[in-house]
């Protein structure tokens, strides 16, 4: 009750908060959160006067002698900047429970009530829900409901699924009408929550539902081949008790908004699974190009400019090779790219087969490997992003950079694209030939070949010169200019009438456009050394490990030996001067040997030799808890090198006996601090051998870490590619063999990793 003449209003600690004064040595105040202790001068004689009954002269004006104006006034503006005090009205309506709450989050608690009044909820129902139960879950928060969505305050979107083909009239009703809108599914063992989509600002339905799509495409593919559209149905499964929870949750934040409480997770979809009560919230994706409410010229308008690079400055602690931020780094700033819901990737996890040392983690489902064709779709289910590393986090990084690698290159629809014929493009276009690189005979036995080969070999159609494709420009750094390429060889998924396929070839993610570049080059690089040497079966000089010095290659190799498997490595390095490596690891003491492989590229040569031993690392779960000659892969190729691949019988693993093993010394490494130095020094190298170097910058807007495709025509893929060039040329220049290997002679066993 108010003290007698109080005309203003009252100062009150905040609703939610009990001050109790312990006499000489502060306040206690209370609340649900815990205890918070206020000390200082006068401030026992001021809070025994702030108890909700005066007003501000009130306060004042019975102040104790010791204690001045200016005293407590100091005091009074402490506790308000700290949220503690407050001034409210000398007579409110409301529950106090009901003002208490709304103190306890931070608003002015009569004009949050006063607003909640005042306030209409647009309630809209699809996919079959409970229309009168909303209605009554939202009355009974003190909500009015109302059928005019253009009147209301805020509206409330209940579906059975966030997929719900209706939702996209929805969300143009309220970009309309600029009603903002809460969406939820109350049904179901999991119920979701939110967001509330805001008209004005970026982010809407569109852009949620393409992320959850990207969780479902197997969904997807099954409804197409079916002849239906949105998500399939599923049976309902809920009780009274977790329907009524999930309205009342609802109708809670409703209410909240209406009564101004805003917070990030109202920009965010939370899922209750309500057998086990766990929560979690999930960012909703923006998306700069949704033609909904970005600008979907995005992405085509960035294919018109030059691919420019500045100078990139290196930073330590990266582990598996020079970058430009550190695995922590880059961890933190897409975290939120993980997501079961809303990410990219479902979870992050390490492959338990095998020793945490092998540090082999998994990001969830390859996007390269998406389809839209049933008769594939089990087999690409079973394909996975992954990651390696030194330690667990460079692993994990690594797996999270290779999901947005993946999905970066993953035909979306708003690419530039250019339709006609190599013909009609002229002199613009590149010629696929020049990197698919099939032999003309590989063509006359593809269908045998490809009914007993994994997908990754399969050989494609004879390319069409006058045939109609779509077509992307890419920039040449060579020719300083763009050249136009297929789509359907640029981006996993797009249409290319059956004459090609993506493949990941120098795609690269990176922490600054200069690193992606980089880590791109190195992987032509590699890929090419890695076919030179595999399909020509050449003995390659050893690579001396233990002058290397690395403790942590040499801890490797003692955790392969307790596992009775033996490791070693050769040297690769072509033509091109970059140092390539492969570490090979084989089980000893009799049985399949079980040999696995990782590749490694880089100028300094102790960091390619790392890369190899981590991507070996990465490979080993798929044999190391396996059963002799027992394998959980569908790819026949890998299984049968598996089966029977030996160093006897395959004796190009093992080192050349005529040669030293290489050391460290033997690379004429000179380390530069800035990337830019590396990518001028790796490229300067490719042209140099007479090869032109391409980039398409595949950043999404939506995702921010620098994704790019480095295309080097003429330089060799390590899947069977058997065209006349550098496969059979350059290991006669550089002393391998004597004569180009016959076709005939290739290696008959395709690389299969």
């Amino acid at each position: 009750m108010a003290a007698d003449g109080a005309k203003g209003p009252l100062v009150a600690f905040r609703r939610h908060l009990r001050a109790e004064i312990a006499a000489g040595e502060g306040v206690y105040l209370f609340s649900e959160d815990g205890v918070t202790v206020l000390k200082g001068s006068a401030i026992e004689s001021v809070v025994s006067l702030v108890d909700g009954t005066r007003d501000l002269s009130g306060v004042l004006g019975g102040l104790p002698d010791d204690v001045s104006r200016e005293q407590a006034g100091g005091v009074l503006a402490s506790l308000t900047r700290a949220g503690l005090v407050t001034f409210r009205p000398v007579r409110e309506g409301a529950d106090p429970s009901t003002l208490a709450y709304w103190d306890a989050g931070g608003l002015d608690a009569s004009t949050a009530f006063a607003a909640t009044t005042t306030a209409t909820v647009g309630l809209h129902v699809v996919g079959g829900l409970d229309a009168d139960a909303a209605t009554t879950a939202l009355r009974a928060a003190g909500l009015s409901v109302t059928d005019d969505a253009d009147r209301a305050t805020v509206g409330v979107v209940l579906c059975d699924d966030y997929l719900n083909p209706a939702l996209a009239d929805l969300d143009a009703a309220h970009r309309a009408s600029g009603v903002p809108w809460l969406l939820a599914k109350p049904g179901g063992t999991r119920t979701w929550l939110g967001p509330v989509f805001e008209p004005a600002k970026a982010g809407c339905w569109h852009c949620l539902a393409r992320r959850l799509w990207g969780h479902r495409n197997a969904e997807r593919c099954l409804q197409g081949s079916l002849g239906r559209q949105g998500p399939a149905s599923s049976p309902a499964a809920a009780t009274p008790a977790s329907s009524a929870m999930a309205l009342h949750l609802v109708a809670a934040e409703a209410l909240k908004w209406v009564a101004g409480l805003r917070y990030p997770g109202q920009r965010k979809v939370w899922t209750l699974d309500t057998l086990d009560l766990r929560g979690a919230h999930h960012d909703i994706p923006v998306y700069p190009q949704c033609r909904a409410c970005g600008d979907p010229a995005v992405v085509r308008e960035r294919s018109h400019r030059p691919v420019r690079l500045t100078p990139r400055r290196k930073v330590a602690g990266t582990g598996g090779g020079h970058r430009s931020l550190t695995p922590e780094q880059v961890r933190d700033r897409y975290c939120h790219l993980i997501s079961p819901v809303t990410g990219i990737v479902k979870e992050i996890k390490r492959d338990t087969r095998g020793p945490a040392f092998f540090n082999s983690y998994r990001s969830g489902a390859n996007a390269a490997a998406r389809t839209r064709d049933v008769g594939t779709l089990r087999a690409m289910l079973r394909m996975a992003n992954g990651g390696k590393g030194v330690t667990p986090v460079h692993a994990e990084v690594s797996a999270l950079c290779e999901a947005i690698e993946r999905y970066s290159g993953t035909f979306h629809g708003d690419e530039e694209r250019v339709t006609g014929s190599f013909r009609s493009l002229g002199a613009g276009a590149i010629h696929p030939n020049t990197c698919l690189l099939y032999d003309e005979r590989q063509f006359a036995d593809r269908a045998a070949w490809n009914r007993t080969h994994a997908p990754f070999q399969h050989v494609a159609e004879p390319f069409d010169p006058d045939a109609v494709l779509d077509w992307t420009p890419v920039w040449s750094m060579t020719e300083e200019r763009h050249r136009l390429m297929p789509t359907a060889m640029l981006y996993y998924g797009a249409p290319g009438n059956g004459y090609m396929t993506a493949d990941s070839n120098g795609s690269a993610a990176g922490s600054s456009l200069e690193d992606a570049v980089l880590q791109g080059l190195l992987e032509v690089v590699e890929r090419d050394a890695v076919a030179l040497w595999w399909y020509n079966r050449t003995r390659q000089p050893g690579v001396d490990l233990a002058a290397f010095d690395d403790e942590w290659t040499a801890e490797a190799r003692r955790v392969h030996a307790r596992l009775g498997r033996a490791v070693w490595a050769l040297d690769l390095t072509t033509d091109l001067g970059v140092p390539v490596m492969v570490a090979l690891s084989r089980r000893v003491g009799g049985g399949p040997e079980d040999i696995m492989m990782g590749f490694g590229a880089h100028l300094d040569p102790c960091v390619a030799l790392r890369r190899a031993v981590t991507e070996l690392n990465q490979m080993m779960p798929a044999v190391v808890d396996a059963r002799p000659g027992e394998y959980d892969c569908d790819d026949p190729d890998a299984v049968r090198w598996w089966r029977t691949a030996t160093v006897a019988n395959q004796p190009y693993l093992t080192r050349d006996p005529a040669v030293r093993p290489r050391v460290p010394g033997d690379y004429g490494y000179t380390p530069s601090e800035d990337l830019l130095v590396d990518v001028t020094t790796v490229r300067a190298r490719v042209e140099h051998a007479g090869h032109s170097v391409l980039v398409l910058d595949q950043t999404r807007p939506d995702i921010g870490l620098p994704v790019v495709k480095v295309i080097v025509p003429g330089l060799r893929h390590f899947w069977s590619r058997f065209a006349p060039g550098r496969l059979f040329d350059v290991p006669v220049r550089l002393g391998r063999v004597a004569a180009p290997t016959r076709y005939e002679d290739l290696n008959p066993l395709p690389m299969f990793l």
